[in-house]
């Protein structure tokens, strides 16, 4: 088991969150968060002072993950939050000892969501009107 932590830009989320959803991860927390990487600080006029902003709005998502859904946690926010311009974020990976759902007392495995990639996708393509896979539209 893994935590997967991204720092990712806002305008990102949407296409992360599908991206993850379409890789079978649903089960993942969002926080608003500022940081300071390799962007460039911006200078803005406020009221006749100068400001120097030095923060950036991020978000930070995490999710806990199985080992085989670390891979395809990984390449579905690299493929959907990169644009290739600095401030992309970063992805973090650390292991996890033990995870316990509060509401059952499952622990480890069995307290991450039991959801597969492609009734994920199915359910997806189910709420967009699309085409189920191998179907018609």
């Amino acid at each position: 088991m893994k935590l997967i932590t991204a720092i990712v830009r806002p305008e990102r989320v949407p296409e992360v969150k599908a991206a993850l959803f379409r890789a079978g991860v649903t089960g993942i927390t969002l926080t608003r968060v500022s940081g300071h990487g390799g962007e460039h600080e911006i200078i803005q006029r406020y009221r006749a002072s100068t400001v120097v902003v030095e923060f950036h709005e991020k978000v930070k998502i995490e999710a806990a993950v199985s080992e085989p859904f670390v891979e395809l946690t990984i390449q579905a926010v690299l493929a959907s939050a990169r644009t290739g311009d600095v401030g992309d974020g970063k992805i973090f990976v650390q292991p996890l000892e033990r995870v316990i759902r509060i509401r059952t007392g499952e622990s480890d495995n069995a307290a991450l969501t039991p959801v597969t990639a492609d009734e994920v996708q199915q359910a997806m393509l189910r709420a967009s009107g699309g085409a189920e896979p191998g179907g018609e539209p």
